[in-house]
């Protein structure tokens, strides 16, 4: 098993890659490319468009009980289940779409979703998928029952931006826009196990490590990567991106919010990618002292998509490049180097570019989480001066109400006076 690779990409929609065993998917807006692109022979690409995707009819009510609102067909979340038999996607739409890939990719089942997802799951049984959406709840859906209803198993005050589960599928944790994890026991989800509580801002990735099923790896818009022991929300380590990063800041304000998560427990290497940042970071754990120690980045000529560990421990890195979409890098000698001779990213290097027509709308997009930030002031006399402002703005409506509110008064009282 190479790791924290197959699933849930969150927020918006943007090109992902996952990989899981042999099998290696990419999406761009509303198609999903998929294939085993280390097998030999010509082996046919796997393609399948949302927009071909059946429709909530119009009129038809959905869980929340209200009808459907038009969306684009982007792909807004995807996931492998552990063992790479089933593939779940969701999109601007509303629906989740469920896939078998063995012994050759097959849909089963389209159902709609009640809010637009940001990140989903598939339990190691590999018979529920766990969807998080935008409102703040988590719903399950069957993978044995592929077309059944899905069930609301927990819920947040603010909007969720990952959901992950461990090893064991025991816990159900999830992270949210409020600087919260929250964990819970996945089969009686209101049981509440612990918060894993100091991010300062929004929580952007979780990872529970797959080789450590105690320890979870989160990252946040306040720069910093943290390592908890989330049964009791001990957090046990933190990583200041700043302090590693810095040297790569475009500018002095620069945030490195992570992106993307990947693990590989060959060598218990982290890699991340960092929001509109052209540099792939990579880690190591120390289990054993329970730490993450930084060793090295790779500089990308383009912006990176998404990142994701083969199982054998390669590294693939999907940028915004057409010449050159996919990459790989291999350790050697303690150093990650480019391989360029892969078969296997050649010909997924070769479906992404026959398809380019679908990413490239995606090139030089801004960044997905500038809104998610706390608003911020730069000195007090500045807030004092808004929030001055403000009283001034609701002071003069409520005079002004008052006094439509006294001439109406006048002009009754003039037509209820008597005639002499």
């Amino acid at each position: 098993m190479a790791g924290g690779d197959g699933g849930g990409r969150s927020p918006g929609a943007r090109p992902a890659l996952a990989l899981r065993g042999a099998l290696a998917a990419a999406s761009g807006g509303g198609r999903l490319l998929a294939a085993r692109p280390g097998h030999g022979g010509d082996e046919n690409l796997f393609m399948y468009d949302c927009s071909s995707a059946e429709k909530q009819p119009l009129g038809e009510k959905g869980q929340d009980g209200k009808g459907p609102d038009k969306g684009s067909d982007d792909i807004l979340a995807f996931a492998f289940s552990p063992s790479g038999g089933y593939f779940a996607l969701t999109d601007d739409n509303k629906r989740l779409i469920l896939f078998q890939t063995k012994p050759s990719w097959e849909c089963l089942s389209v159902r709609f979703v009640s809010r637009r997802c940001t990140s989903l799951v598939i339990t190691a049984a590999e018979d529920k998928i766990f969807v998080a959406d935008k409102s703040g709840d988590v719903y399950s859906y069957s993978i044995t029952e592929p077309k059944a209803d899905g069930k609301l198993e927990l819920g947040h005050v603010s909007l969720l931006m990952d959901v992950a589960l461990s090893a064991d599928d025991q816990y159900i944790l999830t992270a949210d826009r409020d600087e919260k994890i929250r964990v819970s026991l996945t089969k009686a989800p209101y049981s509440i196990v612990s918060y894993c509580m100091g991010h300062r801002e929004f929580v952007s990735k979780i990872l529970v490590i797959p080789n450590c099923p105690d320890l979870l790896l989160s990252a946040s818009g306040d720069s910093t990567l943290r390592l908890w022991q989330y049964k009791s929300g001990e957090e046990v380590h933190c990583c200041q991106l700043s302090a590693i990063c810095g040297p790569q800041a475009t500018k002095p304000d620069q945030k490195y919010t992570v992106s993307r998560i990947t693990y590989c427990c060959q060598g218990g290497y982290v890699a991340i990618l960092c929001d509109s940042i052209p540099t792939v970071y990579i880690f190591q754990l120390d289990a054993t002292a329970q730490q993450l120690l930084y060793k090295q980045q790779i500089s990308l000529k383009h912006k990176g998509w998404d990142i994701a560990f083969q199982e054998m421990g390669d590294l693939w890195i999907l940028q915004e490049d057409k010449e050159a979409p996919l990459l790989m890098y291999r350790a050697c000698d303690g150093q990650w180097k480019a391989v360029t001779d892969d078969k296997g990213l050649q010909k997924m290097s070769k479906y992404v570019q026959d398809n380019w027509t679908v990413f490239e709308g995606f090139v030089g997009a801004g960044s997905c989480y500038s809104h998610l930030y706390k608003a911020s002031f730069d000195n007090m006399d500045e807030y004092l001066q808004r929030k001055e402002k403000k009283l001034q703005q609701q002071k003069k409506k409520q005079q002004d109400l008052q006094h439509g509110s006294s001439e109406q008064a006048k002009k009754k009282m003039k037509t209820e006076e008597p005639s002499l």
